[in-house]
């Protein structure tokens, strides 16, 4: 299998987790499983094979945005860090699902934040944390 098809293959796996997280509403144990532990565990195995087999030939290191840009320049290593942000995004934003749940956050209110953290990662968990801490609480049966 070619990098440029673990790249699509794995990019559209983590679209098919974020379509499932917008879904949750109507099918919470299927997200849950899906978006939490299936897609994200596929591509943290896929991300920890190549940095096993690409990782220690590969020129450069953390120490220096140089270095950090040097260890990028190697495509298997730069398509393990695509993954890397796939899995842990993906991670995010079903957490947020799971904890707007909790909190009786609007789910409305939610998918702003996982487009955000889709397509901004940081910047969407961020906005996140904001409407969790300012947002209106959905009244539930028993409140």
């Amino acid at each position: 299998m070619t990098l440029d098809s673990i790249f699509s293959i794995s990019s559209g796996l983590a679209l098919l987790g974020w379509m499932v997280l917008v879904a949750s509403p109507v099918m919470p144990r299927w997200s849950n499983r899906l978006a939490v532990w299936v897609i994200p565990s596929l591509l943290a195995t896929l991300y920890t094979a190549l940095m096993l087999a690409h990782f220690a030939a590969a020129q450069g290191g953390f120490s220096s945005l140089d270095d950090v840009a040097r260890l990028f320049a190697s495509r298997p290593v730069l398509l393990a860090g695509w993954l890397h942000y796939l899995a842990f995004d993906l991670a995010i934003g079903a957490w947020e699902v799971r904890d707007a749940r909790r909190r009786s956050v609007r789910f409305w209110l939610v998918l702003p934040c996982l487009a955000a953290t889709f397509l901004f990662g940081p910047a969407g968990f961020l906005l996140y944390l904001i409407v969790r801490s300012t947002a209106p609480r959905r009244q539930t049966e028993a409140g």
